[in-house]
């Protein structure tokens, strides 16, 4: 199993970031890895994802059916896909007040046959990044909505 976890501080309380994550329907305003997303906020929810294909051709992307397996506003939100014995992921945000703003904690978790043959530095070189990039954007679109 692989792990991808990135950590950001956003000058927001945790309900205004929760807002932004729960707007599936806006990821393709702002999220650069999560390109375009279909689905409510609500616990047990599927939800219909576009995603760059890191592991692949660069520009590709990846149609993936998902389930919101944690869903508690101002708190987490996170959703798992899986194709049976190839791929199963778990991406998620945890929300911890922090001052007057919030800690933003993005984890993926990656099992399977595929994640299987990465090594370490291939997340690091080819995944982390990414998700790096989606700290920021989050902390543009929260601030760009006051």
């Amino acid at each position: 199993m692989h792990l991808i976890r990135t950590e950001s501080f956003i000058d927001a309380p945790p309900d205004r970031v929760w807002e932004v994550l729960a707007d599936f329907s806006r990821y393709h305003e702002w999220n650069p890895l999560n390109v375009k997303a279909k689905g409510e906020a609500r616990p047990g929810a599927r939800l219909d994802l576009t995603f760059l294909n890191l592991a692949g051709k660069p520009g590709a992307t990846i149609r993936q059916p998902a389930r919101l397996v944690a869903c508690e506003p101002g708190r987490e939100i996170a959703w798992q896909g899986v194709v049976p014995l190839i791929f199963h992921g778990r991406h998620g945000f945890h929300l911890t007040p922090e001052g007057q703003g919030t800690r933003v904690i993005q984890t993926e978790s990656l099992r399977g046959l595929l994640p299987a043959v990465w090594s370490a530095e291939r997340i690091a070189r080819d995944f982390t990044p990414h998700y790096e990039a989606v700290d920021r954007a989050l902390a543009a679109r929260v601030a760009a909505l006051g």
